[in-house]
């Protein structure tokens, strides 16, 4: 029997350092993680932005949330900063804006990381259209104008001055849901801001169901000759 017990116990300590060879494991040691904040408490965090992973590994010291992620999926991936007051979960969506991935909470003070989904909104039926490829032509040029009018709105967002490439989840009602920053503008405070201008952003249409999610958007400087422009100034932010 004890020789059965050492065996099972061998074979199961090898199973787990496989399955630990794969995952970044954040702080999940009492010793080093702090007690879990109160789903309503406040912290001041000063999390610069970085690679995801260092920056998850602060998040989680700082408050005490325990993270598991597939350091597969965290690779590659930058986080922004967290500078501020917020709260645990505030500082997270904030950690991970433009990253491309989303919480799945195992309890209050435990998550992980999958890529971003977008969730199912209810929409009231719609009429078929014929002709799906004028559809999708006219739905390409509402997000077209939707982005432009959003990124005009500031100084530091409005296209002609910087490069990048983003992905944007649209949900069926026309909300960005999501969004991954693929490459910096070279600007921390310009990555920022650009994630950020997409939170609240929304196309005045329906989204064809049909639509392959992320949909890409390429934003190029005024030296390459093709951008978006500024035509509608209207209510744009000197600040």
């Amino acid at each position: 029997m004890q020789r059965g017990s050492a065996r099972d116990g061998f074979v199961r300590s090898a199973l787990l350092r496989r399955v630990c060879l794969g995952l970044l494991l954040g702080l999940l040691s009492g010793k080093c993680l702090a007690e879990a904040l109160p789903a309503a408490m406040r912290v001041t965090l000063h999390i610069p932005a970085q690679d995801l992973a260092p920056a998850l590994d602060q998040f989680s010291r700082a408050t005490g949330m325990a993270v598991l992620v597939d350091s597969q999926l965290s690779r590659g991936r930058r986080s922004l900063a967290v500078d501020g007051e917020f709260t645990a979960a505030q500082a997270l969506r904030q950690l991970l804006g433009g990253s491309g991935l989303m919480a799945r909470y195992a309890r209050d003070d435990a998550f992980t990381l999958q890529v971003a989904q977008v969730e199912d909104v209810a929409q009231p039926m719609e009429k078929p259209v014929p002709g799906s490829a004028a559809v999708n032509r006219s739905y390409a040029t509402a997000v077209q104008a939707a982005i432009e009018r959003n990124l005009c709105r500031s100084p530091l967002t409005r296209p002609g001055s910087f490069r990048a490439v983003l992905q944007l989840w649209i949900g069926r009602d026309g909300m960005v849901q999501h969004s991954r920053l693929l490459t910096s503008t070279g600007d921390v405070r310009r990555d920022a801001a650009l994630v950020d201008s997409f939170h609240t952003l929304k196309i005045d249409r329906p989204t064809p169901g049909a639509l392959r999610q992320p949909v890409t958007l390429l934003l190029l400087p005024e030296s390459s000759g093709k951008r978006m422009e500024c035509t509608q100034r209207e209510g744009a932010s000197e600040a």
